[in-house]
């Protein structure tokens, strides 16, 4: 039996394929990808090679992130030589050497907030679209759950919580209770720093 990831490449050989927080990988992990970046193919544990060729692979890191933590929609190219040094210091430089290209990418801000909420609202529309519930909220509201799920150290991961606790989860009990009848539309405002439901 083939690993992993040599089984899901041979089966689907067009994909991407996240390395996420690769700087905490193990140093095996790191000769599986000197072979699959120099090569562009993997043999594995049953002797068969795999193609890597149509792949795409992206690694993610976090090394340098204290340099970009106070940067909020400024230039990343004033910090980039430092950021450089901590990743040349951590990977070794066969490996960086069969990078194609190395991104710093801006801290998420406030000002990309907006459409975040969005995408996650519009996963709760769709749990509520066999039931014909539509969901109504204000500018007011969406800005509160940007406001909420937003941390200026991770960024937007707090956005998907605080949905779920402060949408999600009463729109539920409201649901179970019987106030929201099947078709009806929810408006969601703020009010007194909190969400604020009623059914129109």
């Amino acid at each position: 039996e083939g690993g992993v990831l040599t089984e899901a490449v041979r089966r689907r050989p067009y994909q991407v394929i996240l390395f996420d927080e690769v700087e905490k990988a193990h140093s095996d992990v790191f000769n599986v990808l000197l072979q699959v970046l120099d090569d562009g193919r993997l043999t594995d544990g049953q002797g068969r090679t795999v193609d890597f060729s149509n792949t795409l692979i992206i690694l993610t890191s976090n090394l340098g992130s204290q340099y970009l933590a106070n940067m909020e929609g400024e230039d990343v190219s004033a910090v980039e030589p430092q950021v450089m040094e901590i990743v040349r210091a951590h990977f070794r430089p066969e490996f960086l050497n069969r990078l194609d290209e190395i991104i710093l990418f801006h801290r998420l801000g406030m000002a990309q907030m907006a459409p975040i909420v969005d995408i996650q609202v519009s996963r709760v529309d769709k749990l509520l679209a066999d039931r014909k519930i539509v969901l109504d909220l204000t500018d007011a509201a969406r800005a509160w759950l940007g406001r909420v799920g937003y941390d200026p150290v991770y960024g937007a991961r707090p956005l998907k919580r605080a949905v779920q606790r402060y949408l999600q989860d009463p729109l539920a009990d409201l649901i179970l209770r019987g106030d929201v009848k099947d078709g009806a539309t929810v408006r969601v405002d703020e009010g007194d720093g909190k969400l604020a439901l009623s059914v129109a």
